[in-house]
């Protein structure tokens, strides 16, 4: 069994806190936005608590204008695990390093043999064309 299956208590002010953070909120901004009774100070000690009462989670949540759901079940490690192991790429043998399956060096020599012809053939073009008008004068 996998140490992140466990239940373990989600300390809902610390959420608070990484959600307002998020949001770019300052503890002041949160505080009026919860309204006059509020300050830094009392904003603070919510982030503090590791709990918060059902009312209070609800006028949070609207005013950080997330999900109560979120502040009460968001688990750090659990994200932090997720997003280690379920994105594109995240196979053991994955490097990170992007892996040519041709030689750069070799493509580029291609293209510049391939100029070559196509001058020669236009060069050749253009004598043909000396050639017919000289017959013609």
């Amino acid at each position: 069994m996998n140490n992140l299956d466990t239940p373990k208590n989600i300390h809902q002010g610390r959420n608070v806190k990484r959600f307002r953070e998020m949001l770019g909120l300052k503890q002041e901004a949160l505080a009026i936005a919860l309204g006059d009774e509020w300050s830094q100070k009392r904003v603070s000690l919510l982030e503090a608590k590791e709990i918060i009462e059902p009312e209070l989670l609800t006028k949070v949540a609207s005013a950080l204008n997330v999900p109560e759901d979120a502040i009460k079940n968001f688990d750090e490690e659990k994200a932090i695990y997720n997003i280690q192991n379920n994105y594109d790429g995240s196979s053991s043998n994955y490097s990170g390093l992007y892996h040519c399956t041709f030689n750069p060096i070799d493509k580029l020599l291609e293209v510049i043999e391939e100029n070559k012809k196509l001058y020669e053939r236009l060069l050749q073009t253009e004598r043909e064309k000396v050639e017919i008008l000289k017959n013609k004068a």
